[in-house]
């Protein structure tokens, strides 16, 4: 239970970084959140609790082919944003988009 909470709590603590560091510098704080610190910290915790290279080889590559599909988010929410949109709904539309591009990615990766 105690590695349960050092990793929640190392976790949290990079997400208040980003955001704290973006309240002053906001190309600072989009550099922190973009860096792939949740992809990097769960491949660590993957890999100190099963040691298995093939798991984390294949958590590595379909992580990328989630990457892909969140991508458009980031262009819409700023368009929306800069066009009078409120920030729930912009935000509400951007994680919709994401959403659906989720599900054909499964569904393209499942015919593949």
């Amino acid at each position: 239970m105690f590695y349960l909470f050092i990793k929640a709590a190392i976790s949290g603590v990079l997400i208040a970084l980003a955001s704290e560091v973006a309240r002053r510098h906001a190309g600072f704080g989009a550099l922190i959140a973009s860096l792939p610190l949740v992809s990097l910290l769960g491949m660590i915790w993957l890999w100190r609790d099963t040691g298995d290279p093939v798991r984390l080889a294949d958590h590595a590559a379909a992580t990328l082919w989630y990457v892909i599909p969140s991508l458009p988010m980031f262009v819409l929410i700023p368009a929306l944003l800069r066009r009078g949109i409120g920030f729930w709904p912009a935000l509400l539309a951007g994680c919709a988009v994401t959403v659906l591009l989720y599900l054909i990615a499964i569904w393209a990766m499942g015919r593949a």
